[in-house]
């Protein structure tokens, strides 16, 4: 902090220094304790009047600190005062008539005499006038009190104060060819709206209208991205407005879009298409193009999604990294740029976007800063925004983050492309978040064919005479482009429109379907089908290359201060190794390990997944003095690819959906997301359902993303017991995805390796073990990993005679080994009775293996399911289709097949550790009771 004296020689203080000098005055006005001695000094003497005004009398060196303070408040809170609603709409969330009382001189007790005079003299401030204080204030009523306006007092200085320049400095100034193009950009999108409407009445398109500026805003947009070092946009958005996004923006044939509202079937082209791909509505359709402008060509993807709200943002920005990633720009982050899309009360109201939000500075997540774009209709379906929120604005979330806010009236169309210049400018400038919340209105109803004037009478009696955004336009630039030159644009715009849907509806029109292909990295990745799965993959590794590896990964990194837990950890792999054996944790380590030895790179992410939840995994050690980190796995192979693993922020839904987009991108990533605890995977369903599960057969977009979700029955209650592994069978069908559920290190070993090996990719979700993590009997041999292959099915360990097996016991998971040990202690006799078959992958099920096990049992009476889940859960409603399928097919429906495990539940699991352990003895010694075996 400067000294009373560094200010005393000071000719002059510039005002952006005042808001800290101001700050500490108004301690010393206070009492406040905390001001330190040189300040309360300072004031004490008066010098503060004198340096700061350079003036001798207190009442003028008062004047002006309150004028300062005027200024200050018309920087931080213009846009209370701002012209922001187009249909100057007085609702309970925004009392603008009240908020303006706020600028009222008086309240700064300053008098009319006051502005005639130069309050400010000695202060040097660029940004502001010279001379009366009444021109500043006009000055600053241009700049925040308009149009548009700025939200930066939870910014940092250094943002505010470059705020304050873009918002004051306004150079902001277009060209008459560039007003052309805008209002050529608004005729287009209007047509299109208008024309649809017209020729489909009633038909879904979500539209644009009353927010008509967000295609200047984008079209200008990429231009000046392209002037800032950005090559790419990924843009995510939801439905309002897609199509015509889509059709101007993207410059999409509009032929495509119309001919989706004609109901026409398509020509599916089988060489481009997946066999199993369904399609999804028109206004989920995304696209990539490569948009052509004065500066060369401008890449913009759109990417698909649902209309689960929101859901899009944190696939968008994990696709923006793995981009950034492979272009080579990981250090500045500017290539590739986020634009997000959201409407007003989704942004507030979906939970998604405070996570999105949060993701936006941490070493694993960080995108260089995402543009959000709020288009905000001032209504939510039939929901008013006193209703749909609490916070002023629908942006007031950016706040959490210190994110600028630039509001802006959406039927300004040079104001809103203004928003859109600043704001990519600031990303670009300081690689962080920045929202655009552009204030329109829905001129229609949720849909076109709802009816709004049921709940919003008044507000639909002004839209339906407010003039468009195009037509206000045209207004203000007819010295640039005349009412007959406008009349002539709009017509021509129609009859295309009208040509393109003639040549739909005439008779020897075909319509096929395009596909959006995944880009070049995909071309040698097929769709991949349930027989493609199933088929032997080669995933072993020399037994030379194992021994170094699993080495390496033993060894202490030198001049580390190692925990002694890790050290005797490090100690037990190696004995293992000399034994020839190989544990879980060793096993998982082995498989990335293996990767970064042939170039895979991997990446890894979740909540504590460094050290791993059951402090199993520590892929990361920290120095237990200095706090720093090491890995043994990122010094393989630096030169060629990399091994990444982050802690994430506590968030399924958005980390989740991060990893999901930087696995649809770059296939040469090993992606994985690992849970908590599996319970908690479901905080993302959304992602597993709309995206991960059916990603593929909406959208032709494949992913190769592994989840690692812990589950089993342990006494640990219904919040740390289950993955829910019924709710992912129920979503298996057509070959979509892998669901196992396994139980050896070098089944897990095969099955993450196998993820690289093949030419498709599935999402891959394992029920990962907990107390099985560190069980005697979880151990594999170094031959399972050098000679050996992924089994999806099992046999127990100790093989019986087949002859003389009457009963098999079908499992998946940990419970194998409490059956295993159990069924030992009974009589040898009655352990030849019954076969254990555990299935490591339940979807798809080896229909053929399972079938040559039940084969080759002649004395075979009856086959039970066990399972430690409820009976309504876990995978026996699955099972209990395809068995009992299988067995009519095989003709053997003299065969019994019973259920034992935990009754129907609505709870996942048992609240008491006891009753758990209870209920665990019953259906093991039920099980094998029903298996002749005690």
């Amino acid at each position: 902090m400067k000294d009373v004296s560094s200010f005393q020689n000071q000719e002059n203080l510039d005002i952006t220094n005042l808001d800290y000098i101001e700050q500490e005055y108004e301690k010393f006005q206070s009492g406040d304790l905390s001001l330190s001695v040189e300040w309360n000094n300072f004031f004490k003497g008066l010098e503060f009047s004198k340096v700061l005004f350079g003036s001798k009398k207190d009442n003028l060196d008062l004047k002006s600190l309150n004028f300062f303070k005027l200024i200050q408040f018309y920087r931080n809170y213009g846009h209370l005062k701002a012209e922001l609603t187009p249909l100057c709409i007085s609702n309970k969330i925004l009392k603008n008539e009240t908020q303006k009382d706020l600028f009222n001189i008086e309240k700064f007790k300053l008098t009319p005499d006051d502005l005639k005079q130069s309050l400010l003299q000695t202060l040097k401030d660029p940004l502001l006038p010279k001379g009366r204080a009444q021109d500043i204030i006009d000055h600053l009523e241009n700049s925040y009190c308009k149009n548009i306006s700025v939200q930066t007092g939870s910014c940092k200085p250094e943002v505010r104060e470059w705020f304050y320049k873009q918002m004051e400095q306004n150079s902001f100034c277009l060209n008459q060819d560039q007003q052309k193009q805008i209002l050529s950009s608004l005729i287009k999108t209007e047509s299109l709206e208008k024309f649809i409407h017209q020729r489909f009445v009633g038909a879904k398109r979500f539209s644009i209208e009353g927010v008509d500026s967000l295609i200047p805003m984008l079209e200008m947009g990429a231009r000046f991205s392209q002037t800032q070092d950005c090559e790419e946009w990924v843009i995510g958005m939801a439905h309002r407005g897609r199509l015509n996004v889509l059709s101007t923006f993207m410059q999409k044939d509009v032929e495509e879009t119309l001919v989706l509202f004609t109901n026409q079937e398509s020509t599916k082209d089988k060489d481009s298409e997946s066999h199993n791909f369904t399609g999804d509505v028109k206004y989920h359709i995304g696209q990539s193009s490569n948009i052509e402008t004065e500066h060369g060509s401008f890449h913009c993807s759109l990417s698909f999604n649902p209309s689960h709200l929101e859901a899009i943002n944190p696939v968008v920005c994990g696709q923006v990294r793995a981009k950034q990633r492979f272009k080579k720009n990981t250090e500045t982050r500017k290539k590739v740029m986020p634009i997000l899309i959201h409407g007003d009360a989704a942004f507030i109201g979906q939970g998604v976007s405070s996570e999105t939000l949060q993701l936006s500075s941490p070493k694993g997540y960080t995108v260089g800063g995402s543009l959000h774009i709020i288009l905000n209709n001032q209504l939510g379906f039939t929901t008013n925004p006193e209703d749909a929120r609490s916070t002023r604005y629908s942006s007031d979330l950016g706040h959490s983050i210190k994110a600028p806010i630039i509001l802006v009236n959406a039927d300004n169309v040079e104001d809103c492309v203004r928003a859109m210049k600043i704001a990519i400018n600031f990303r670009q400038t300081f690689g962080e978040d920045v929202i655009i919340e552009v204030t329109g209105y829905r001129r229609f109803g949720h849909n076109e064919a709802d009816e709004p004037k049921f709940t919003q009478p008044k507000l639909y009696n002004k839209i339906s005479s407010h003039p468009t955004v195009k037509n206000i336009y045209a207004k203000h630039i007819q010295n640039i482009v005349s009412t007959e030159d406008f009349k002539k644009e709009e017509t021509e715009v129609w009859d295309n429109l009208q040509k393109k849907l003639d040549k739909i509806k005439s008779s020897d029109y075909k319509y096929k379907a395009s596909v959006e292909k995944p880009n070049d990295l995909w071309k040698k990745y097929i769709s991949g089908s349930k027989s493609d799965i199933l088929k032997p993959c080669d995933t072993n590794i020399k037994k030379e290359t194992l021994v170094k590896l699993v080495t390496n990964l033993s060894q202490e990194p030198n001049d580390f201060n190692l925990n002694s837990k890790i050290k005797r950890l490090l100690t037990k792999r190696k004995d293992f190794l000399d034994k020839n054996l190989i544990d879980w944790p060793t096993a998982e380590l082995l498989a990335y390990a293996s990767l970064r030895h042939e170039d895979v790179s991997v990446r890894i992410s979740g909540q504590d997944v460094k050290r791993g939840t059951f402090s199993h995994r520590h892929a990361v050690f920290t120095d237990q003095i200095n706090g720093k980190e090491y890995s043994a796995l990122k010094e393989i192979n630096k030169s060629n690819g990399e091994f990444c693993i982050y802690n994430s922020p506590l968030s399924e839904f958005a980390v989740l959906a991060y990893e999901y987009g930087n696995s649809i991108v770059d296939p040469s990533f090993l992606s994985i997301w690992e849970a908590q605890f599996g319970d908690f995977a479901n905080g993302a369903q959304v992602i597993i359902d709309q995206f991960l599960s059916s990603g593929e057969q909406k959208w032709n977009r494949y992913s190769g993303l592994v989840l690692l979700l812990p589950h089993g029955h342990e006494g640990q209650g219904p919040e740390h017991s289950s993955a829910r592994l019924e709710r992912y069978l129920q979503l298996c069908a057509q070959g979509n995805m892998q669901v196992c559920n396994i139980t050896t290190p070098a089944n897990l070993f095969h099955v993450l390796r196998r993820q690289m090996k093949r030419n498709f990719k599935k999402p891959l979700v394992i029920m990962s073990p907990k107390s099985l993590l560190r069980h005697p009997k979880n151990i594999s041999s170094v031959d399972d990993f050098c000679s050996s292959e992924f089994k999806e099915i099992l046999e127990e360990t100790n093989l019986v005679d087949p002859k003389k097996v009457e009963s098999v016991i079908l499992c998946s998971g940990k419970i194998f080994f409490e059956l295993e040990d159990i069924k030992l202690q009974a009589p040898k006799k009655n352990q030849a009775l019954c076969s254990i078959i555990r299935i490591e992958q339940l979807y798809p099920l080896d229909i053929t293996k399972l079938t040559s096990y039940i084969n080759a049992y002649p004395k075979l009476k009856k086959i039970i399911w066990v399972q430690e889940e409820p009976k309504n859960m876990g995978a026996y409603s699955y099972i209990n289709i395809e068995l009992q399928s299988l067995l009519q097919t095989l003709g053997l429906n003299h065969i019994n097949f019973e259920y034992s495990g935990r009754p129907s539940m609505a709870s996942t699991a048992e609240g008491s550790s006891s009753i758990h352990l209870q209920e665990q003895k019953r259906l093991i010694l039920e099980a094998l009771k029903k298996a002749f075996v005690i």
